[in-house]
């Protein structure tokens, strides 16, 4: 079945920031059968209930949003949480979607999954070639799991279902609570409150010299749709936008933005994380697609939102 404006789209998870993107995404293009449901009225842990639901609806194609996901913190001091329920949540929807007839599917992985000490930028093939970074290892195990159950239904079952695996993203709706978030979005919510408290410093998780890729979630989106469009050979396809920074050059690119400067203190009892983690997206460029936000653009659309979130 081909993709078009008509089509029955299930998108689970769409109240988080990747998910609302992509709802954002497929509204604005037109589409008028998007299907969405939130945790109350469905617990995507409930296997049964997950495929009750899924049979009745009946979607053409399913892209999986729906992931319990943090920052370093919280992914290191709740890992049985994490491995639980990403595995849960990914079975369910995966196998569910099988039984109930969907050709089409899209998982969203995360970069973490990669070897902790990767050589750079990660091509598809680098997984599980290496050890993973320890603080995140139950989720990156999780989202394995996610990926070979998809490549391993398209041998056996002859499906089409895909893992895109996108690097860090940002974007509206994006988590700031600073215990359990990113680190982009924790730097914009840290410079925030220094400039709104006038403070002289901020703080800053290790020695600031990881280096990440960052891509605004709206190109994730856009990614979505392009490969439901697509017949792909491959179960894994990196999705980037080649933006790289060290963590103390997002904190300086932040700082220029909002016409600021603060002191840095390096809080080096905390982790650093993964040293580098840039993704090798030469495979998703050719099958057509590529990235259409700078960094600069996607902090203003950010920014504007981040601000609405803290004033509502």
């Amino acid at each position: 079945m081909q993709l078009n404006k008509k089509s029955k789209i299930f998108i689970a998870g769409h109240i988080g920031m990747v998910g609302s993107s992509i709802v954002r995404h497929f509204k604005k293009k037109g589409y008028k059968n998007l299907i969405l449901i939130n945790r109350k009225n469905l617990d995507l842990i409930d296997q049964k209930k997950t495929y009750l639901f899924i049979k009745k609806k009946k979607p053409d194609f399913v892209i999986i949003a729906a992931a319990k996901v943090g920052g370093i913190s919280v992914n290191s001091e709740q890992k049985a949480k994490f491995i639980y329920e990403n595995i849960m949540i990914q079975t369910n929807l995966i196998h569910s979607s099988f039984l109930a007839g969907v050709k089409k599917l899209i998982f969203l992985g995360s970069s973490c999954i990669y070897p902790k000490h990767s050589k750079q930028p990660i091509k598809e093939e680098y997984l599980m070639t290496g050890k993973l970074e320890e603080t995140n290892d139950a989720y990156s195990v999780a989202k394995i799991a996610g990926f070979k159950m998809c490549e391993s239904y398209n041998k056996q079952y002859k499906t089409n279902y895909i893992c895109l695996m996108p690097t860090n993203l940002y974007g509206p709706n994006d988590n700031y609570n600073l215990k359990t978030s990113h680190f982009f979005p924790a730097l914009i919510a840290k410079t925030h409150l220094a400039i709104k408290k006038n403070l002289k410093m901020i703080k800053i998780w290790g020695d600031g010299t990881p280096k990440r890729e960052l891509m605004y979630v709206d190109d994730l989106a856009d990614a979505c749709e392009f490969f439901l469009k697509k017949k792909t050979k491959h179960s894994l396809i990196n999705i980037g936008s080649g933006e790289e920074k060290s963590i103390l050059g997002y904190y300086k690119f932040i700082a220029k933005k909002l016409n600021v400067n603060l002191k840095i203190s390096f809080d080096k009892k905390k982790p650093n994380g993964t040293l580098r983690k840039k993704l090798d997206s030469s495979l998703a460029k050719k099958y057509g697609w590529k990235s259409k936000y700078n960094l600069s653009k996607g902090f203003d659309l950010t920014y504007k939102d981040y601000i609405k979130k803290v004033n509502s």
